[in-house]
């Protein structure tokens, strides 16, 4: 099992969800001893209201069980909220890459968070 997902719910709505990768599905490192957050999102009725902690640690708590080494992740350079958050959280840059929307050449920050 390469890929997993998470959703959470709060009165009955979806709320969030979570998809973790496990090589050889990881997007860019493809490390056994990591566990990438592929997709973090939490619905903006529900942002502010604790639900990104729970999405995150539920995503430590798997790599932990899995022992992992650390989570790692991309996010996109202009998005400060989610750095933000992700450095709260003690990840930190280690690189970069590119990605296209459209013809629009894009880059997300790398970040790796040790466990």
């Amino acid at each position: 099992m390469n890929s997993l997902f998470y959703f959470l719910y709060a009165d009955g709505e979806l709320a969030g969800y979570l998809k973790l990768n496990n090589a050889p599905a990881q997007t860019d490192i493809n490390d056994g001893q990591a566990l990438e957050i592929e997709r973090f999102y939490v619905a903006k009725d529900f942002q502010g209201e604790g639900f990104g902690g729970i999405l995150m640690e539920k995503a430590v708590i798997i790599a932990n069980m899995q022992k992992k080494s650390y989570v790692w992740l991309g996010v996109w350079e202009k998005n400060k909220k989610a750095i933000r958050f992700y450095e709260n959280n003690g990840f930190y840059a280690i690189g970069t890459h590119s990605f296209f929307m459209g013809e629009e050449e894009q880059t997300d920050f790398i970040m790796r968070k040790n466990l």
